[in-house]
């Protein structure tokens, strides 16, 4: 990579400049973490420790609470230092370290959605093959490919946005360091390279997503077809979880790249990197544990359990 900057550090002017809002906000912020590390940890340590859901779909699920963790962590704990302490500043390499740990695991989950869809589809569409189909190296091939792609797809926005010169301005109008927001302050010609940025994005978010979309129109044609209304409620709820993150995620991501670099509001684009970096990772583990009754099941287990030895 190409360091050709005369910026050491950048400025961030985090989420609010207002002094009376930073401590409540940093409560906020504080409680929304806390219920992100302990229920994406709490839902890998339930998969884990369980083996009724030792099976190819909880595999994922916990894979996708680990990703959850570390890319909201790429982000919260430089925002709450910002509200508590007032710094904001952060160095060029920090800033290039913590643009590329939230790409990965970003792009990570957009295919780890994908991998979800996909088992959901095998297991409503073809239940009698499921076993056949989702082996381990069947998985394994889910699970790592989003890992590989995420890590691919770190390094070409890295390389892309961090190859400018910055010799104009280091304050980045936002809580982190996000592509969009730290490749306005360059002075170089960015157009090539924001349309391969777009082109990039476009790609991993309209693949994923065709993939969701295909796979969820053989499984409603497949759930219209069945006789069984136990049968159809069954299905709906299996599929119903998935479909509450594939939404909230999507959407929120889709509003925020792909559209120009010209056309973004900050303050809107601070809203809409607030409920994607914090509040989905925070919402996930609660959608799947209120939405699935065999996690409810593990979940009520263990709280017995708990009591049982807390009783002793």
């Amino acid at each position: 990579m190409e360091n050709n900057t005369e910026v050491i550090e950048f400025i961030l002017l985090g989420l609010t400049n207002v002094p009376e809002l930073q401590v409540p906000f940093f409560v906020m912020f504080t409680l929304i973490y806390l219920i992100n590390v302990i229920g994406n940890l709490g839902m890998i340590m339930l998969i884990s420790l369980d083996s009724r859901l030792h099976t190819p779909m909880y595999f994922l699920l916990s894979n996708l609470s680990l990703v959850d963790l570390c890319y909201s962590s790429a982000v919260t704990p430089t925002v709450l230092t910002g509200l508590l302490i007032g710094d904001n500043i952060i160095s060029y390499n920090a800033c290039a370290t913590q643009m590329f740990f939230f790409a990965v695991f970003a792009t990570v989950e957009n295919f780890l959605l994908a991998s979800m869809a996909y088992d959901r589809y095998v297991a409503v569409c073809k239940p009698l093959h499921y076993t056949t189909t989702m082996t381990t190296g069947m998985c394994t091939c889910l699970t790592i490919g989003p890992y590989v792609d995420g890590l691919l797809n770190a390094a070409i926005h890295i390389g892309e946005t961090f190859s400018f010169s910055f010799c104009m301005s280091n304050v980045v109008h936002h809580f982190f360091c996000d592509v969009p927001v730290v490749m306005v302050l360059s002075c170089s010609d960015r157009h090539l390279n924001e349309m391969v940025l777009v082109f990039v994005a476009t790609f991993n978010i309209f693949f994923s997503l065709s993939v969701i979309l295909i796979s969820y129109l053989f499984i409603f044609v497949t759930i219209f077809k069945m006789h069984s209304v136990e049968g159809y409620q069954k299905t709906l709820s299996t599929c119903a979880s998935h479909l509450t993150a594939v939404s909230i995620f999507y959407g929120t991501v889709i509003f925020m790249y792909l559209q120009p670099s010209s056309s973004h509001s900050m303050e809107t684009d601070k809203t809409a990197s607030v409920f994607y970096t914090m509040i989905i990772p925070m919402l996930n583990p609660l959608v799947y544990s209120l939405r699935n009754k065999e996690v409810k099941k593990v979940l009520k287990k263990v709280m017995e359990k708990a009591n049982l030895f807390r009783g002793i």
